[in-house]
């Protein structure tokens, strides 16, 4: 059974390392050995009888004295034999040594180049769901381990962003459905829940809890709405804006007429974008039942469609209140509500711009996921118009030019209250 450290990337890298310095090592040793020993002539001296002359000057020859000389062939061959023999020994005692440095370079190297790895899993050990502001922030070399710490780091960045986006919707949603929660509560503990309530008492708790639920209803569906457009399962399709100016204007066309409001369309076809139809007609939406909730009685409402320097625009005017200029930078975050009231009866009293809290925000967020822009212009006490701005697909494919960004004026400029 193997041990933890020997599993480790590290020590696969060491053994890789090793091995490879090793082995190119014992080649280079083996091979060199070889070569001297296919080129010298070595072999071991080889001694003669040993000869000398006797009293009388003749030569004899001794059995048994040998005498360690020889020509020199036979030297030269013994020097390069004894030379062979150091120089084997020698090697075998230099890859053993290389052996074990190639084993403690090849270990520093791998830890050396697995460094900044053990940098990011502790940052991501370290990384909770309710914690996501860790960073990487490698430094060195803009290598493969650089580019994918960076890679992290952003992607770290954009799951911080959106845990933060859930939270503070969650939170927002949460608040925003303790009232009317609270007012249904009270209406049913107080007067519904009761025998002895009077009639009217229970008319009038009736509508309570309906413009509660009403309210819960529509942040409802601007909740759904956002998540919808934020699916990865989504397709654009090819939307006529004068379409869904037509469909969002006849289903408020009731509506308008109840508070005693024109409608006036301005819907000739034309303008098509890619996108979300389904999410194009819940922006509309949005700003149709904001101007027919803030218009004064006798006023009119004017939907419209066009295009301009590439962009199509679908547009929504009033002749409500108006916005105060410094409210015109916040109207699009979440459950802002404006200061502003409408004061036209005591029956509209008490009604305040951007009531249902997350409209707006809907309407910024499908625009801007279809690549537009949505602009507002405002006066107070003359009214507002609510512009979207989309790429005008219809402009592209007749090979029209673009600009960088929407045209900054209003296409549908205001106009003072009129009665009918």
């Amino acid at each position: 059974m193997t041990t933890a450290w020997a599993r480790t990337i590290r020590f696969r890298l060491a053994a890789t390392y090793s091995s490879v310095l090793f082995g190119l090592t014992a080649l280079v040793v083996t091979g060199l050995y070889l070569v001297l020993s296919s080129v010298l002539e070595a072999g071991p001296l080889e001694s003669s009888p040993k000869m000398a002359k006797d009293d009388q000057g003749n030569w004899t020859v001794t059995e048994g004295a040998r005498f360690d000389a020889s020509d020199m062939a036979a030297v030269e061959a013994a020097a390069n034999h004894k030379t062979l023999g150091i120089l084997r020994d020698l090697s075998l005692q230099a890859m053993v040594v290389l052996f074990v440095a190639s084993l403690v370079v090849g270990w520093w190297l791998a830890g050396r180049a697995l460094r900044p790895v053990r940098r990011i899993t502790s940052t991501a050990r370290d990384i909770s769901a309710t914690d996501l502001s860790r960073r990487i922030d490698l430094d060195g070399p803009r290598d493969e381990l650089r580019e994918l710490a960076e890679t992290i780091d952003g992607m770290l960045g954009r799951l911080e962003a959106a845990f933060a986006a859930q939270r503070q919707l969650v939170d927002d949603a949460s608040h925003e459905l303790r009232n009317p929660l609270a007012v249904i509560q009270a209406n049913v503990d107080a007067v519904l829940a009761m025998d002895d309530t009077t009639p009217a008492a229970r008319a009038t708790a009736a509508a309570l809890v309906g413009r509660a639920v009403s309210r819960m209803t529509q942040l409802v569906e601007d909740l759904l709405s956002s998540a919808r457009r934020g699916s990865p399962a989504f397709v654009d399709v090819e939307v006529d804006l004068a379409v869904i100016g037509i469909e969002a204007a006849d289903e408020y066309a009731l509506l308008a007429a109840e508070r005693d409001l024109g409608l006036d369309r301005r819907l000739s076809p034309g303008p098509v974008v890619a996108g979300d139809p389904h999410a194009l007609r819940r922006a509309v939406d949005n700003l149709l039942s904001n101007a027919v909730r803030l218009a004064p009685r006798g006023s009119e409402i004017t939907v419209a469609v066009g295009s301009r320097d590439g962009w199509a625009w679908i547009a929504v005017r009033d002749q409500g209140p108006g916005i105060p200029a410094g409210d015109l930078e916040q109207i699009f975050d979440r459950f802002f509500t404006a200061a502003r009231q409408v004061a036209e009866s005591p029956a509209d009293a008490g009604k305040r711009f951007g009531q249902a809290g997350l409209g707006l925000a809907i309407v910024r967020q499908i625009v801007e996921s279809h690549d537009g822009l949505v602009a507002v212009h405002s006066t107070e006490d003359v009214g507002s118009t609510f512009v979207l701005w989309l790429p005008d697909h219809g402009a592209t494919e007749r090979g029209a030019e673009r600009t960088a960004r929407p045209p900054g004026d209003n296409p549908l400029p205001l106009s003072p209250v009129r009665t009918h």
